[in-house]
């Protein structure tokens, strides 16, 4: 018995120790899984910071080249004016009316027809200041310098434009 005892103690002891190197080594490698999750986790969230703002750069990049191509057709837009007095003669009496004819230029291209009003005059009326104030082309309204333009106009052309900008 004693012999046998002296040969299984130190079969259990090795087999002991084995188990427990396994297991220490198990508990050393969930360690180090754990180490690497965390880094790996860090790193996909660093990435997708990254991401983020890259697309936000790309939007805003986008929208300035949108901005930057519109002011560029709109530099390119102008106008042509050409107004006269055309009088209108009834049996007693000539009437004078001022007709403004107005026209839509991209570049050489014209983009519209002419379109015309006419309206009434009466003697002694600045006809330079009433055909401004019915033009519907007027220049402000396209980008070039002018006294002054009318909030009525300016949605006007800026309804034009976004429905252009809509069928594209």
């Amino acid at each position: 018995m004693e012999t046998l005892l002296w040969v299984v103690l130190p079969v259990l002891i090795a087999v002991g120790s084995a188990l427990m190197a396994v297991y220490i080594m198990q508990q050393r490698m969930e360690v180090q899984l754990a180490r690497e999750r965390q880094s790996l986790s860090e790193a996909r969230a660093s990435i997708e910071a990254q991401k983020n703002t890259l697309e936000e750069l790309n939007q805003l990049r986008q929208e300035t080249a949108r901005r930057r191509a519109l002011e560029d057709l709109l530099g390119e837009l102008r106008t042509e004016e050409r107004h006269f007095m055309r009088e209108q003669k009834m049996l007693f009496a000539t009437r004078k009316s001022l007709v403004l004819q107005e026209r839509l230029y991209f570049r050489n291209i014209p983009i519209s027809s002419w379109v015309e009003h006419e309206v009434p005059v009466e003697e002694g009326a600045d006809i330079e200041s009433l055909a401004k104030t019915i033009a519907v082309f007027a220049p402000e309204l396209l980008g070039a310098p002018a006294p002054a333009a009318t909030p009525k106009k300016l949605k006007l052309l800026q309804q034009t434009l976004a429905a252009a900008a809509g069928r594209r």
